[in-house]
């Protein structure tokens, strides 16, 4: 089974990995994801948001400011600490490349423990970045230069390759996509799950929704993968969302994905679905005679595809008259 491929200058044994998940915290766990084929493992994210309000939790309201400065970075330190630990474990038990992942909200020195996870090991970087746009006065121009010096920023302290992972929640994301690249991204990750809120009529209280996606949510996935990857054939893309079997793993490659990451599944198949959809993904090259993943890679991308506009297509109209 020859299902090898490169992704941000790392060999890569399988084009599917393990997205970061609570699974990927835990070193074991780790290991039985890397013996059924995976071809890189995303570790748990380092939460910035969770370091914060640890702290706030530590200290009381009567509390000095130095004594709040130092419980803030006591905190910090510890779970910086701890995340690093992961990362040289991880590194010294697994032959697979090991990329870690810090979720960001906002820009500054919080950053330079990026630098701390280069020197652990880790093989890459996955920026986790969401920030909620809920302030009606900030301009949307705002919001994504609040990306771009994230970005900008953490590549002045590492040397190691940056993944950023985005929502699709941008007003022209080929374009936003285009400047993370510019600003020094190595690939991007299309797209990013977050806690989304649901609410119980019965007790009218407001919850939280299921935190994992169903098949139908690559639809989004692959219509920007292939968009993306049309528009710019050398972007390296990490497709996620989705992804539930080994067919969902054959569209995003033939849209244009590099990578295609795992989460839900691992959590409601177990781990052996990664296994599975190798072997999905390898009978099926075989079954088209294709050598190796880049001679498919792309081929129905939004540039290579006859009839593009079925990436473009927004309305039923055309749909729903082919119907009558």
């Amino acid at each position: 089974m020859n299902l090898k491929t490169t992704f941000i200058g790392l060999e890569l044994k399988s084009p599917v990995i393990a997205g970061s998940c609570g699974l990927t915290a835990d070193i074991d766990k780790l290991q039985e994801i890397a013996n059924q084929g995976a071809g890189a493992v995303i570790l748990k994210s380092l939460f910035e948001e969770q370091i914060n309000r640890e702290a706030a939790e530590c200290i009381s309201g009567d509390s000095y400011p130095e004594e709040a400065d130092y419980i803030q970075n006591y905190v910090r330190a510890h779970t910086v600490q701890h995340y690093i630990d992961l990362v040289k474990q991880a590194k010294a038990k697994l032959d697979i490349p090991v990329i870690a992942s810090v979720n960001c909200l906002r820009d500054g020195e919080w950053i330079s423990f990026a630098a701390e996870l280069e020197q652990a090991g880790a093989d890459a970087l996955e920026l986790n970045i969401f920030i909620l746009p809920t302030d009606e006065f900030m301009e949307s121009a705002e919001i994504e230069n609040m990306y771009f010096n994230i970005v900008k920023h953490v590549k002045t302290v590492v040397n190691i390759p940056v993944i950023v992972k985005i929502s699709r929640y941008f007003t022209n994301l080929p374009a936003f996509v285009s400047k993370l690249k510019a600003y020094g991204a190595n690939a991007v990750t299309v797209f990013n799950r977050f806690y989304e809120p649901d609410i119980d009529i019965e007790n009218m209280k407001v919850g939280a929704a299921s935190v994992f996606s169903t098949p139908v949510d690559l639809r989004t996935t692959l219509r920007w993968t292939g968009i993306l990857a049309g528009k710019d054939k050398l972007l390296e893309i990490s497709s996620s969302s989705g992804v539930h079997h080994g067919d969902a793993v054959v569209k995003l490659l033939l849209a244009g994905a590099t990578t295609v990451q795992v989460c839900s599944a691992v959590y409601e198949q177990g781990v052996g679905c990664i296994d599975t959809m190798n072997h999905f993904l390898n009978s099926w090259m075989n079954k088209k005679g294709f050598k190796s993943i880049d001679e498919f890679r792309g081929k129905l991308s939004y540039a290579d595809v006859l009839h593009a506009e079925r990436y473009e297509r927004a309305q039923f109209m055309k749909y729903f008259s082919d119907k009558k």
